[in-house]
């Protein structure tokens, strides 16, 4: 995945296994002058060579879940250890500068700056482009769509059942479902006949062909089928997954809604639903609201709130690039944290 989207990296390489013979050796290989570390991957052996090696070792996009706070307060002194090799840490929001201040880290090399997955740049679809994506796969003229995008095992059929309910008050409706893994795109197809609906694959649908749900059985295409859609729906949340991204849809400002377990995107998840960009559901009745569309106006309001939570969130990468620079031009990580 890193060589896909990082192909104008120098090279890619898996992290060494921590010991420290071994991590001294890459140190020594590499002669990096920097080391930065992404959120929470707190080796004991890579923190220390890298503090020795380098000018300083920066955490970006750092966070700490409710789970790694309790375990961390139960080995305070060893975890302060670890942690001591650190030159400087940028978090997602305030929550997590506190609990790494509460485990014993000094306030002065913790900063907030934002998450870096907000950072987000999509194609921007013009409507001619929307129109003939709705055109291609047979989307007909005043219907509403629903994407469900990255859905997981077990959360089909809920999803189906209360969208076959919804669909009999409204039978304009239409639910784009994108599983997580489009290999079991044939399963979601099953899943959803069982409930009377007509289904067809991305892969296989003509200009012209009726569906009450598409299946997305193809990768690298549910944004911009958020950007085709009236409301979008996240997946992985009914389940006790964790959640996926619900940025994009924000991008493309559509009201985003999602079940109780977001624990992935916890901090994300309550930013939206407190500006009012999303909700969660939590049953039946909360999925057939959902899929009903009855309350127009008002979800368009919350599409536009999406928007703009997504924006007043960003920044995080012109702050992440100013520290760099910083501990770039230091003498030593530390020190010059300290004067930025």
């Amino acid at each position: 995945m890193a060589k896909e989207k990082l192909k104008d990296a120098d090279d890619i390489f898996i992290v060494p296994l921590d010991f420290r013979m071994i991590v001294s050796k890459f140190f020594r290989y590499m002669k990096p002058d920097l080391f930065v570390l992404a959120e929470s991957e707190f080796w004991p052996n890579l923190l220390r060579e890298a503090s020795r090696n380098t000018k300083g070792v920066l955490v970006v996009n750092g966070r700490i879940s409710t789970r790694s706070f309790r375990r961390y307060g139960k080995m305070r002194f060893l975890v302060n250890r670890i942690l001591s090799h650190i030159s400087l840490f940028l978090v997602q929001t305030k929550r997590d500068k506190t609990m790494l201040e509460k485990i014993g880290v000094d306030p002065r090399i913790v900063r907030v700056a934002g998450n870096l997955k907000a950072e987000i740049e999509l194609p921007v679809l013009e409507q001619e482009e929307i129109n003939r994506l709705r055109q291609s796969v047979s989307i007909p003229e005043g219907s509403k769509v629903i994407v469900a995008g990255s859905v997981r095992k077990g959360e089909e059929k809920p999803l189906a059942s209360a969208f076959s309910r919804a669909r009999q008050n409204n039978p304009k409706i239409l639910l784009i479902l994108a599983p997580r893994h489009p290999d079991r795109s044939s399963e979601v197809e099953k899943i959803c006949l069982k409930y009377q609906l007509k289904v067809q694959k991305r892969t296989t649908v003509q200009p012209g062909e009726e569906w009450d749900v598409l299946v997305l059985d193809t990768l690298g295409e549910l944004a911009k089928f958020y950007a085709v859609s009236d409301a979008a729906f996240v997946g992985g949340s009914l389940v006790s997954w964790g959640g996926h991204n619900l940025l994009e849809p924000a991008y493309y400002a559509k009201p985003i809604f999602f079940g109780p377990h977001m624990d992935n995107f916890a901090h994300l998840a309550e930013i939206f639903v407190e500006a009012g960009a999303a909700r969660i559901v939590k049953n039946q009745d909360d999925l057939e609201e959902m899929f009903s569309l009855q309350k127009a106006e008002e979800y368009l309001e919350m599409g536009r709130t999406a928007q703009w939570t997504l924006r007043s969130l960003q920044g995080a990468t012109e702050k992440t690039m100013q520290a760099i620079e910083t501990l770039m031009n230091s003498s030593k990580g530390g020190e010059g944290a300290e004067n930025d």
